[in-house]
């Protein structure tokens, strides 16, 4: 088992939260796929196959996670309970938390509290990057959004070495596209230590795993009871 259970679930309460290592994938490719947190959390929790998501076989999956970060996620335990989240995340009522150690390659200087805000766009073979895009990046660019949503990221800065170039931050999001923390610091010259896809000083792939981290998820269940969880630690 690669998984940690956070939270169990249980009848006032029915979802997981499971803190999932780096490396892992977050969800299945296919119906027979094991080598996921959901499926991992599925196996110690059969009731999670009972639930209808967005896709099939992601059953309550209610967010992933790239397979190169760990951290937090919810998984929904009752239909209802899948009901009621997916509601409050798509009206920007779940809100999640990252840290990060990011090179710095811009002056930061009184800048401790940044708000990032852009939509994004599939770039690279295989579509396997994004790119944020704005109003001013031209029609081209505008032309290859799916749907124009703007997905905002809250970064601030705890710490910062200045002798080391080395940065420790928090970022907030309440909507999510992939990869959109690590985007988004990559665009404003903070991109994450050991990131092999966002950082442009990582020249091969380091034993080190990427300084980045899914650490905090606050949300409503029931209406009025608030759930806040938090990974103590990082990316250790």
């Amino acid at each position: 088992m690669n998984i940690k259970i956070i939270k169990a679930p249980d009848a006032q309460k029915p979802f997981v939260i499971i803190d999932k290592p780096s490396g892992l994938p977050s969800a299945p490719l296919s119906a027979d796929d094991k080598n996921n947190a959901f499926y991992e959390a599925a196996s110690l929790y059969p009731k999670l196959l009972d639930v209808k998501g967005k896709k099939e076989i992601e059953h309550g999956l209610l967010h992933r996670l790239d397979t190169a970060t760990s951290g937090l996620m919810i998984i929904a335990a009752s239909q209802e309970c899948y009901n009621f989240l997916q509601n409050e995340q798509q009206a920007g009522k779940i809100i999640k938390y990252y840290r990060a150690q990011c090179n710095v390659l811009t002056s930061i200087t009184d800048k401790h509290e940044i708000e990032i805000e852009s939509y994004f766009r599939p770039f690279g073979p295989g579509r396997k990057e994004v790119r944020p895009v704005t109003e001013a990046s031209g029609k081209a660019a505008l032309q290859k959004l799916g749907k124009k949503v703007l997905y905002k990221t809250c970064v601030k800065i705890l710490n910062y070495d200045d002798y080391k170039k080395i940065a420790e931050v928090e970022c907030k999001i309440i909507n999510g596209y992939r990869h959109q923390v690590r985007c988004h610091l990559a665009w404003i010259g903070l991109p994450v230590v050991n990131d092999m896809i966002y950082n442009p000083i990582v020249k091969k792939e380091s034993a080190e795993p990427m300084k980045f981290c899914a650490t905090g998820l606050c949300f409503e269940y029931p209406r009025g009871d608030l759930n806040s969880y938090d990974r103590k630690d990082t990316w250790t």
